[in-house]
């Protein structure tokens, strides 16, 4: 049941950064629940193994690599979903830190 509600906060994060930026469009709250599975699939498989390769770039800017790292699997999450288009690399980043922003004021409400 905590998986589905989380999958639902997702796909509502989804719809409200594309509310937010004009440059992400998706078609439905449809498209946005398969983005949100797919960009959770994909940060499950491909962010810890990019993570661990692009340590040493990570550290030297302590941290700031990964901003480009979630823009690029959101960029990728772009290629694999119909009806979901992101912009370019700098609305894939505003993209990436809304979603965080909002999944941790989620995270906060889900705690209570």
């Amino acid at each position: 049941m905590k998986i589905l509600i989380t999958w639902l906060f997702n796909a509502a994060a989804v719809m409200l950064a594309a509310y937010l930026l004009p440059s992400v469009v998706v078609d439905s709250f449809g498209t946005a629940l398969i983005v949100a599975l797919v960009l959770g699939v994909v940060n499950v498989l491909l962010k810890p193994i990019l993570i661990i390769l692009t340590l040493p770039i990570n550290i030297l800017t302590l941290g700031l690599f990964t901003l480009v790292i979630n823009a690029a699997l959101i960029l990728l999450t772009d290629g694999m979903v119909q009806g979901f288009a992101v912009g370019g690399f700098w609305s894939a980043v505003i993209f990436s830190l809304i979603l965080a922003v909002v999944n941790g004021i989620f995270g906060s409400l889900k705690k209570d």
